[in-house]
């Protein structure tokens, strides 16, 4: 039993982990996970398998750093070994990130043994980000953004064609794209527009309905909360 938990490779010059300090730096780190993960969730988007996985990361990154336990070599092996999942995951938002490099901080804390700084260092980032969701800090004053597509015939001058409705209906519109459709009969083009008044968004597609020949239209809500990196 007791060379049952000793690597093959162990010689009188690297220390080893008991098995009582291992469980106890596991405990400690899964703790650690699930609050950050409670934590997440508060007034975030989230799927099942990004909060398994981040309750789950500390305790991982702790055997990793414990299993390192000094050696230059196995670190740096590690190291690459963790960059090769970059490349096997979906581009997450800054916000995920975040979460991410919190958890993995807290876990290599804990797997250098220091459990009491582990935990004060969850708490205290933990309770920033808590707070930032709280306060909604950094979220920018809701505006009618979106995104206006319309179709218009082929003798019609699309460079201005709309501009005095645009003026009227909107704080600020931009054209995006032109696209020409239906054998070349069809021009869509795309904006990005900023209501005026929500209110009046009837009377402005009938403006433009009326501009337009009455082909389609369609206005969406334009996507603001974008922050991948």
């Amino acid at each position: 039993m007791d060379t049952l938990f000793k690597g093959i490779f162990d010689n009188s010059a690297v220390s080893t982990v008991s098995v009582g300090g291992f469980l106890l730096c596991i405990a400690v780190s899964l703790a650690i996970g699930i609050f950050l993960a409670a934590v997440y969730t508060y007034k975030n988007k989230y799927s099942q398998s990004f909060i398994m996985t981040l309750a789950m990361i500390p305790a991982v990154v702790c055997v990793v750093i414990m299993m390192v336990n000094g050696n230059v070599g196995a670190g740096v092996a590690v190291a690459g070994a963790f960059s090769l999942v970059r490349f096997r995951s979906v581009p997450g938002n800054a916000k995920e990130i975040c979460a991410i490099f919190l958890a993995m901080g807290a876990g290599i804390i804990t797997g250098m043994g220091y459990l009491g700084y582990g935990v004060l260092f969850t708490l205290v980032l933990g309770g920033v980000m808590f707070l930032y969701s709280a306060l909604n800090l950094g979220v920018r004053r809701k505006t009618a953004e979106k995104t206006l597509k319309i179709t218009i015939p082929e003798n019609l001058d699309y460079s201005g064609v709309f501009d005095d409705i645009m003026e009227e209906y909107t704080v600020r519109h931009e054209l995006i794209s032109v696209k020409s459709t239906n054998m070349g009969s069809l021009f869509k083009l795309q904006y990005y527009v900023c209501l005026r008044d929500e209110k009046k968004e009837k009377e402005f597609l009938d403006k433009l309905r009326v501009r337009n020949g009455n082909l389609e239209i369609a206005l969406y809500h334009k996507d603001t909360s974008s922050s991948e990196l």
